[in-house]
C-alpha cells in the first residue's frame, strides 16, 4: 500500500473561495467514479458552501466534551475505517480539542496519507508558520493556529486561490463571507485594501518559491543544464578581495529592479587550498552584507574558478552573473585569459555584467589561481626543465673546453645540476636531467670517449648511482611539494567546516530548519545533486529521513553515491558526482 497524495488549496485571505474550490474538485472526481467522502468541511454559515456539500458522502463527526462544552471534530477512526479513495479535510491548521488523538488537524491528515488515502485540504497563507511575524506586522493580529511550512511544501499539488482586494471586499459587503453584523468591522479592520494586498503578495511569493522547487526538481530529473529564464536570479562572484562590497551592492540593485528577483553570492574556494582563496575576514564581512540585503551566500570547492562559477549558476538556473573587472596586472594575462573572460565566453544564455571598480588592474594580495603544469607552478616547472635539459650540454661544453676535471668531479657537477632541477622543477625535470646528464657523462667523459660504450665496471656503477641519486633527490622534493599541498588542503577543509558550523549557529531561532540548512550547505559545498541525513531507530528498522536538501534525496544508504556513517544510527548520504 502506497502513501496517499495530498492536494492543498492555499487561500490568499479568508473568503477567497478555497473551500468552495475544494468541494468543486470533489464533485468533479465523484463524477469520474472516484470514491470521495467529506471527512470535515466547515461552511461557516455560507449558503453557497453548504450547498456544495450536497451530493457528497459526509462522515459523521465525533463529539468531544471539554470543560463542560461539547465540540465536534473530525472522526479520524471513522474515516480510516471507511477507507475512501479521497477524503476532504478542511482547515489544515486547525487545533483539535483536547481529548482527540492528535493535537493538530495536519497530524490527522498525515495518518490518512500514511493509510494510502488521498487528501484534499485547504489553508490560508496567514496560517503558515514561517509567515506568522509578517502577518502580525501587516494585520496586527497574531495567528494562534499555524501549520509547519514543510507540511504544506510536501504536498503533491498546491493550488493558489486568489482574488483581488476589491473583489473580495465586494464579496464581503454582499454578505457572502460573514454574517451582516460582522461585515462593517471586518471591512474596517482585517479586510482593509492594504492588508489584503500585502497578504496576496505573501501568498504569491510563497507559492512562487514552491513552483521554483518543482522547476529545479524537474530540471535535475531531466538533466536540463540550459537556463530557463522563468525568474531573475543574479549570481555575484566573489574572490574575497576588496571589490566584493561594490559587486554585491550592484547585484542587489539589479535584483531589486524586478519583482521576485533573487540575489545569490558565491565564492569558489580551491580544493587544494593554494593562493587565490581570498581573505577570510573579507568573505565574512561580504557574507553579512549579502544576507543584510536579502540574498544568500554560497561557498563551493573547485580548482577552476570559472568552471565552478558557471556550474553553480546553471545549477540554480541563474539568469545573470555579476563579476568585477580583474585586479591582475596586464603581464599576468600571459598565463591565460582570466576568469571574467572565460565566464563571458562560456556563459551561453546567461547574461554577464563586468563591473568596474577602483582596484581594477592594481594587483591582488593573493594571485589568481592560474592553471598549473605541476604542483610547483608554471614558472618553476619551466625553469626546472631548462636546467635539466639545457644544463648538462652546457656543462659538457665548459668541461670539454677546460679539459675536464676527472670523472668523479665531473659526475658531482652533473649531479648538482640534477639536484638543482629537482629543487626548482620537481620530479619530472629532475628525471630528465638525470637521464640527459648520464648520457652526456657517458658520451663525453667515460672511456671510450664519444661512444655510449663503457669499458670499466666501476664506471658503469658510477653512472648508475648517479642516475639513482638524481631520481631519489627528485622524489624527495616532489614528496615535500605534495605534503605542502596536503597541508594547504587541510586548511581549506577547516574553512569548510567553519562554514558548516556557521550554518548551524545561524539556524532558525526555534531550531526548525537547521538540519535542512546544513544539508543544503553540504550539498552546495561538495557539488552534490542532493544530500540527506538518515536515521535508523534500531538495527532492523527502516531508515527514516531526518533532513534533506536537493531533488530526489536518497532514502536509504544503498541509493546514495556516498554513504558516511554518523554514529550507530545516523548516516549522511549524498547523491551526485
Amino acid at each position: 500500500m502506497g502513501r496517499g497524495r495530498l492536494r492543498i488549496y492555499l487561500g490568499a485571505a479568508p473568503g477567497v473561495g478555497k473551500t468552495y474550490a475544494m468541494l468543486a474538485e470533489a464533485h468533479r472526481r465523484q463524477e469520474r467514479g472516484t470514491d470521495v467522502v467529506v471527512a470535515f468541511v466547515e461552511d461557516h454559515g455560507r449558503r453557497r458552501t453548504s450547498d456544495m456539500v450536497a451530493g457528497l458522502e459526509v462522515v459523521l463527526r465525533q463529539q468531544v466534551v471539554h470543560r463542560g462544552a461539547r465540540f465536534s471534530e473530525m472522526d479520524l477512526d471513522a474515516v480510516l475505517a471507511r477507507r475512501p479513495q479521497v477524503a476532504l479535510v478542511d482547515e489544515l491548521a486547525h487545533t483539535n480539542v483536547p481529548g482527540c488523538r492528535n493535537d493538530k488537524r495536519w497530524q490527522d491528515v498525515e495518518e490518512l496519507l500514511a493509510a494510502g488515502i488521498d487528501v484534499i485540504s485547504s489553508v490560508n497563507v496567514q496560517h503558515l508558520e514561517s509567515l506568522g511575524d509578517a502577518v502580525e506586522g501587516i494585520t496586527g493580529v497574531r495567528q494562534r493556529e499555524t501549520v509547519p511550512d514543510e507540511v504544506v511544501r510536501r504536498a503533491d499539488q498546491i493550488e493558489l486561490v486568489d482574488m483581488s482586494p476589491q473583489a473580495l471586499r465586494r464579496r464581503l459587503a454582499h454578505g457572502n463571507v460573514y454574517a451582516p453584523e460582522k461585515i462593517d468591522a471586518a471591512l474596517a479592520n482585517y479586510f482593509r485594501p492594504g492588508n489584503l494586498t500585502a497578504l496576496r503578495e505573501l501568498a504569491l511569493l510563497w507559492t512562487a518559491d514552491r513552483v521554483d522547487e518543482y522547476l529545479q526538481k524537474y530540471r535535475a530529473e531531466q538533466g536540463i543544464e540550459g537556463t530557463w529564464q522563468a525568474r531573475e536570479r543574479i549570481v555575484v562572484g566573489l574572490t574575497g578581495g576588496p571589490e566584493g562590497a561594490t559587486l554585491i551592492r550592484r547585484a542587489a540593485r539589479i535584483a531589486a529592479r524586478v519583482s521576485g528577483g533573487e540575489l545569490l553570492a558565491v565564492h569558489i574556494s580551491r580544493s587544494d587550498g593554494l593562493v587565490g582563496s581570498g581573505s577570510p575576514q573579507a568573505l565574512i564581512e561580504q557574507r553579512a552584507l549579502v544576507e543584510s540585503l536579502g540574498g544568500s551566500f554560497h561557498a563551493v570547492l573547485g580548482d577552476d574558478p570559472a568552471a565552478g562559477l558557471l556550474d553553480f549558476a546553471r545549477g540554480v538556473n541563474a539568469t545573470q552573473i555579476v563579476l568585477g573587472t580583474s585586479r591582475r596586472p596586464a603581464w599576468q594575462y600571459l598565463y591565460g585569459p582570466g576568469v571574467g573572460t572565460t565566464v563571458t565566453r562560456e556563459a551561453g544564455d546567461i547574461d554577464v555584467h563586468m563591473v568596474t571598480h577602483e582596484h581594477a588592474g592594481h594587483g591582488r594580495h593573493g594571485k589568481i589561481p592560474v592553471r598549473r603544469i605541476t604542483d610547483l607552478g608554471r614558472t618553476r616547472t619551466v625553469a626546472g626543465w631548462l636546467i635539466g635539459l639545457v644544463g648538462p650540454p652546457l656543462m659538457a661544453i665548459v668541461l670539454t673546453a677546460i679539459g675536464g676535471l676527472g670523472l668523479s668531479t665531473d659526475m658531482l657537477l652533473f649531479l648538482s645540476l640534477t639536484v638543482c632541477a629537482a629543487l626548482v622543477g620537481g620530479l619530472l625535470p629532475a628525471i630528465g636531467s638525470a637521464l640527459v646528464g648520464s648520457s652526456v657523462l657517458n658520451y663525453y667523459f667515460t672511456p671510450p670517449l664519444h661512444t655510449f660504450t663503457i669499458n670499466e665496471p666501476q664506471n658503469i656503477m658510477a653512472v648508475a648511482i648517479f642516475t639513482i641519486v638524481g631520481i631519489s633527490v627528485a622524489s624527495v622534493v616532489d614528496l615535500a611539494a605534495r605534503r605542502t599541498q596536503q597541508a594547504a588542503r587541510s586548511q581549506t577543509e577547516a574553512q569548510t567546516l567553519s562554514a558548516l558550523a556557521g550554518t548551524v549557529l545561524r539556524g532558525a531561532p526555534n531550531g526548525d530548519g537547521v538540519l535542512t540548512a546544513l544539508m543544503e550547505q553540504v550539498r552546495e559545498t561538495f557539488g552534490q545533486e542532493s544530500a540527506a541525513l538518515l536515521e535508523r531507530p534500531g538495527p532492523l528498522a527502516a531508515w527514516v529521513p531526518v533532513a534533506a536538501a536537493g531533488p530526489r534525496p536518497p532514502e536509504r544508504p544503498e541509493e546514495a553515491d556516498v554513504d558516511v556513517p554518523v554514529g550507530d544510527s545516523l548516516a549522511l548520504v549524498l547523491r551526485g558526482r
